[in-house]
């Protein structure tokens, strides 16, 4: 037994199997007297449902996987040349797979007892993202290991699809028109300005609710930790129980036999303690008789 085949194991499992199945491994471990790798074990998160989805992916289409990496490999090549019709079409690619993908996750993960919705289904596609759009991330995805949803780095331009911004005119207004472009212009510029108050507002809004993610996701954390701790703690106890009652039955089997044994030894003493009397009685009864 080792981390990489226990973790084959585990992250193939539903996400409701996986803690019970950690914690018998972790005493397996410990049984094998090997507290470094049940400590590993241990430290094996339980995935989210949409990690699981993208591992079930993995584990069930490796010809999408390998389809997937190609196209973010030329994606990212695409972007260092700045090739932009190259680029363009390889993004319609990449959307045209990603949103496959990520609805054959759900298809799996349906088949596999465990349905799971547009949410679960959206996660996936942003992990897909995230593997287009950094080699590590794919790296990490193709394992099959994920323990949550992976997210796309800042700076990776070529993850969206862009449409060319309108070339502007080059023919001049006339001048009698200039009273008609300023009204347009300025209410151009207050709607703008909305947006960017908007904008800002819909930011906040967003790092409010990342701050409420972490949190929720750190309490989430801690108590799965807890019950791992505790699950582990349950198969410990049960196999030192185990072995204690192993141990007891051991040595009652032991007192029985020695008690078995003693009564045997006991009877046969007093037989020879009556056989070495009546022996002795016998050697007196002849040194008493007078000689004929």
């Amino acid at each position: 037994m080792d981390l990489e085949s226990v973790a084959d194991e585990l992250y193939g499992l539903p996400p409701g199997e996986f803690v019970a199945a950690r914690g018998r491994h972790v005493a397996a471990a410990r049984t094998a007297q090997d507290p470094e790798l049940a400590r590993q074990i241990a430290a094996l998160r339980k995935p989210t449902l949409a990690a699981w989805a993208g591992n079930l992916l993995v584990r069930s289409a490796p010809d999408q996987v390998d389809a997937l990496q190609r196209l973010g490999e030329g994606l990212r090549a695409a972007q260092d040349r700045l090739a932009g019709d190259q680029l363009r079409e390889l993004t319609r690619q990449r959307n045209a797979l990603v949103a496959e993908l990520a609805r054959e996750a759900r298809r799996l993960a349906a088949e596999a007892g465990q349905p799971v919705g547009d949410a679960v289904q959206h996660e996936v596609e942003t992990t897909l993202h995230a593997v287009l759009a950094d080699p590590d991330a794919a790296r990490e995805w193709a394992a099959g290991h994920l323990a949550k949803p992976l997210t796309t780095r800042p700076g990776f331009p070529g993850t969206a699809a862009t449409a060319p911004a309108p070339a502007p005119s080059r023919r001049p207004a006339r001048k009698r028109h200039l009273k008609l472009v300023e009204d347009p212009a300025k209410a151009r510029a207050e709607e703008l300005t909305r947006a960017r108050k908007e904008a800002k507002a819909a930011e906040r809004e967003a790092r409010d609710q990342d701050k409420a993610l972490r949190r929720d996701e750190s309490q989430r954390d801690r108590a799965e930790s807890r019950l791992e701790e505790a699950t582990a703690r349950v198969a410990d106890l049960t196999e030192q129980l185990r072995s204690a009652e192993k141990a007891e039955s051991e040595a009652r089997e032991a007192l029985t036999h020695a008690r078995r044994t003693l009564t045997a030894t006991t009877r046969a003493t007093r037989e020879s303690r009556r056989a070495a009397d009546r022996a002795a009685a016998k050697v007196t009864d002849l040194e008493s008789e007078p000689d004929p």
